[in-house]
């Protein structure tokens, strides 16, 4: 294993803005640390007000977030979802857990994201969901995907979790489906170690989502004085975050404008100085579609061959850079077979993931750094 020395430069870093201590400071002084305070308020006024979705609900991750999705779409055993391949295993695991069956999709190879051609022959009469993941913060096409969930009466789902602030036609990403889950995970743009968010793009899920995070219970209506005790009304489980992980976000939030313009200034700066090396090393460079506008997120490379990947990590490594490899092909996994996946189902995934490198990008990684970074990358000859 590797050991970092005083030069590495790290793989990721959380960005902090200088106002965390401050509000987690004041949390603390507040004496109320469970969850839904008014920290937790805020950010979630903050997102429905720069997002424009209808309600923004705080959770203790992303993969919860989902959890509430799957929920809130009262999934069931013989139902199916249409999930990409290349993605983390939350983005299937929350449906699979109720019981839903998931059909695996390819990817694009130029964007990485679901494939939406493939979906008319993926889709069912068990079909409930498509749930598209904008990879890297690029939108998927949502028109597309759109249409044909409403000529099958599916739900489109996005998995968010890297593209908060990017946007597809000018649409803020996120709010496209009838519902989104949003990461604040360490390795993402916006952080507060561990949380998430969901995002209600359809009224009607509204009250129920404050029921199944609230444990099944009715305890927000009890708490704004609505009613006079509050019971158990419905199944859910305990979604709240803690009002210090919420004071810490909302630090972050506040400051989405820096945090997202150091990132795209990182991102552009990769994408120009490596361009020359990847034309003649036959590397293929990130694409991003004239009608999306990136979050920025990740930086990644898809090298010619497994053999150059695994030589260009090695070397960057003896420079000092971390860099690291991605997801893995769901319907190759162990769980993934058992749902009936098999190889060759995915050809695109399957060929990616041998190729994908990402480099190192957060808003604390230097100029200086990068440029040791883009040099070392340079050195190399696949």
């Amino acid at each position: 294993m590797h050991t970092e020395t005083a030069t590495s430069i790290p793989f990721s870093r959380p960005a902090v803005t200088g106002r965390e201590m401050q509000y987690v400071s004041e949390a603390l002084a507040s004496g109320h640390l469970s969850g839904d305070g008014p920290f937790t308020e805020r950010c979630q006024a903050l997102l429905e007000e720069t997002l424009g979705t209808r309600k923004a609900f705080l959770t203790t991750s992303g993969t919860h977030a989902l959890e509430m999705a799957a929920f809130l779409l009262d999934l069931k055993p013989g139902d199916e979802f249409i999930v990409p391949s290349f993605t983390f295993v939350s983005t299937a695991n929350a449906f699979a857990l109720r019981g839903a069956r998931p059909v695996f999709c390819d990817v694009r190879p130029e964007t990485l994201n679901l494939d939406e051609r493939r979906l008319p022959d993926l889709i069912t009469s068990q079909t409930r969901a498509i749930v598209p993941v904008h990879y890297a913060g690029v939108a998927c096409d949502m028109d597309a995907i759109n249409l044909l969930a409403g000529q099958h009466d599916v739900a489109v789902i996005e998995d968010n979790a890297h593209g908060l602030f990017g946007s597809y036609y000018g649409r803020p990403l996120g709010t496209l489906g009838a519902l989104s889950a949003q990461s604040f995970h360490d390795t993402k743009n916006y952080t507060c170690g561990e949380g998430g968010a969901l995002l209600i793009n359809e009224p009607q899920f509204t009250t129920t989502a404050e029921i199944i995070r609230e444990k099944g219970t009715n305890r927000s209506r009890f708490f704004r004085g609505e009613i006079d005790r509050y019971t158990w009304v419905a199944l859910g489980s305990s979604y709240l975050p803690s009002e210090l992980l919420a004071a810490f976000l909302l630090a972050q939030l506040e400051h989405r404008t820096e945090i997202q313009e150091r990132h795209r200034t990182l991102w552009l700066r990769y994408h120009e100085q490596l361009r020359e090396w990847a034309d003649a090393s036959g590397v293929q460079r990130p694409t991003v579609p004239e009608q999306c506008e990136s979050s920025y997120h990740i930086y990644y490379m898809l090298m010619p061959t497994l053999d150059a990947r695994t030589k260009l990590m090695t070397h960057l490594r003896s420079r000092g850079v971390q860099v690291a490899f991605h997801y893995q092909p769901l319907h190759t996994s162990e769980m993934g077979e058992h749902f009936g996946g098999r190889v060759g189902h995915c050809p695109v995934t399957e060929r990616i993931v041998d190729l994908l490198i990402r480099l190192p990008l957060y808003p604390a990684l230097s100029d200086d750094d990068q440029t040791r970074v883009i040099d070392a990358v340079r050195e190399f000859h696949p």
